[in-house]
């Protein structure tokens, strides 16, 4: 890595690389990072060269195609109780050995509340036809936890991160409009499209940061690159494609010191049942919510049902955008009986598998 080129993510031309490649890059491209240099205004090479250094820097933490999973498979966000001095050991096992859980984290409150005791947080992810419950249960006996809440999503309302557009944010700033509730309706797919579509969420290594991404993956695909592009928009078309993404290295602080982000709240709201695709709407118009559902935690956490994600670099700032997202919806007539913030810790996030061949090889391997 050339050590002159900077690499950290305020420097003014990463800002703007950045601000658009981290979630505005949406559906499939061709040509992703033409699109990154055409809305980011800065030149194609420098984007190229500025992406592989943050990558090699370890400022990115991966580059890659995302999908919209919950089209692929049966997802829910898992709350796990588990025995103190088990915590950390169930939480290296979720995020090393596990590959369907996808963000893993160790959770608090500010105070002890309905659903305290629930201190670890995973996403879960099975192939369509498979059982959330079966792999849940199989990861209890793995790790020692206790017991475990299983959250579908019901709709999505707000699915992007974009730590670098939305440090400016005000707290009340929002869209005209209420966020549109995404549905998560699995799709079926042919043999030729679940090929290509497990060819191309991979990360790309650092030589696929390049004009032409899909030259290798189409290979793996075992496919013409025409073919390859064809199928894609096929599963864009399917709505099963999500946007192309640099991922932020938002956890740990970087080689100098500097941190993306330092909290993470997981805001939990309880409104009437009835209201829970309005109230979504509300809150994930907000533009500072990177994710917004609609689950339902049950009487463990006071029934709550719309459930969102925000972070910031100061706590203080965090709770100023959730009073403004809490007066929006007073404002609106939407009555709040529950609200709460559970603080993420120690985490990990990574993509989770849906590959049915990988998820029978896995349960395979850790029967009893």
């Amino acid at each position: 890595m050339n050590s002159s080129i900077p690499v950290e993510h305020s420097d003014p031309t990463n800002v703007s690389i950045l601000a658009v490649s981290e979630d505005l890059i949406a559906g499939f491209q061709r040509y992703p990072f033409h699109v990154i240099a055409e809305k980011s205004g800065v030149p194609l090479a420098t984007v190229i060269e500025r992406i592989r250094a943050m990558v090699e820097a370890g400022v990115v933490r991966r580059v890659r195609q995302t999908l919209l999973a919950t089209k692929l498979a049966h997802g829910a966000l898992v709350a796990w109780k588990v025995p103190e001095d088990k915590l950390n050991a169930a939480f290296d096992y979720m995020s090393k050995e596990d590959p369907f859980s996808g963000h893993v984290v160790i959770r608090s409150t500010d105070t002890e509340v309905s659903g305290s005791g629930y201190r670890l947080w995973t996403t879960l992810k099975v192939p369509v036809g498979e059982s959330l419950d079966f792999h849940a249960t199989a990861l209890l006996r793995l790790t020692g936890a206790t017991e475990y809440l299983l959250m579908p999503a019901n709709g999505v309302f707000a699915l992007g991160v974009g730590h670098t557009r939305r440090k400016v944010l005000e707290p009340g700033d929002k869209a005209d409009e209420a966020a549109k509730m995404m549905t998560t309706t699995a799709v079926d797919l042919t043999a030729e499209e679940w090929n290509v579509l497990l060819a191309l969420k991979e990360e790309l290594a650092l030589d696929e940061i390049c004009e032409n991404p899909w030259d290798k993956r189409a290979d793996i695909a075992g496919v013409s690159l025409e073919r390859f592009c064809e199928v894609a928009d096929t599963l864009n078309a399917k709505k099963v494609i999500g946007r192309f993404s640099t991922f932020l290295e938002h956890v740990k602080p970087s080689a100098t010191g500097e941190r993306v982000t330092r909290f993470n709240g997981l805001f939990h709201w309880a409104v009437p049942k009835g209201r829970e695709a309005e109230a979504g709407g509300e809150v994930g118009r907000h533009f500072c919510m990177t994710h917004a559902y609609w689950r339902e935690g049950g009487p463990q956490f006071g029934n709550v049902n719309i459930m969102g994600v925000m972070h910031g670099t100061e706590k203080a700032r965090v709770l100023e955008h959730k009073a403004a997202i809490d007066l929006h919806l007073a404002a609106v007539g939407i009555p709040v009986t529950y609200t709460n913030v559970f603080w993420g810790g120690r985490s990990e996030i990574k993509p989770s598998e849906i590959s049915p061949k990988v998820y029978a090889e896995w349960h395979a391997a850790h029967a009893e």
